[in-house]
């Protein structure tokens, strides 16, 4: 089993950036599609970028491309959120979810087998 824990959040102004991390212990995350995905109060929780196990694609959400970067560092057993340009409407907690399935695509929730706790990221003036 893998354990993750999210950190890097915080409050920002809008325009501003923050950098979250996604870090596992207990199993080589290289192995793992890994997705971030947010949850706003009373909203579904939504997809916002994944990168693959398989080929190293990323992919984003309409709301989040051209702004948000989703890398990793296997030898870190870490996987980064950097958030650019961020909005009011990008405040949510954010999670990150990794599968040892093939993942080449950004995925839903069901996709994902094991989930961090979460990092709330609020950005207001």
């Amino acid at each position: 089993q893998v354990q993750l824990v999210e950190s890097g959040g915080g409050l920002v102004q809008p325009g501003g950036s923050l950098r979250l991390s996604c870090e596992a212990s207990g199993r080589s995350l290289d192995r793992y599609a890994v997705g971030w995905f947010r949850q706003a109060p009373g909203k579904e929780r939504e997809a916002v970028s994944s990168i693959s196990n398989s080929d190293g694609s990323t992919h984003y959400s309409d709301s989040v491309k051209g702004r948000f970067i989703i890398s990793r560092d296997n030898s870190k057993n870490l996987v980064y959120l950097q958030m650019n340009s961020l909005k009011p409407e990008d405040t949510a907690v954010y999670y990150c979810g990794v599968t040892r399935a093939l993942m080449e695509k950004l995925g839903s929730e069901d996709d994902y087998d094991y989930w961090g706790q979460g990092t709330q990221v609020a950005v207001s003036s």
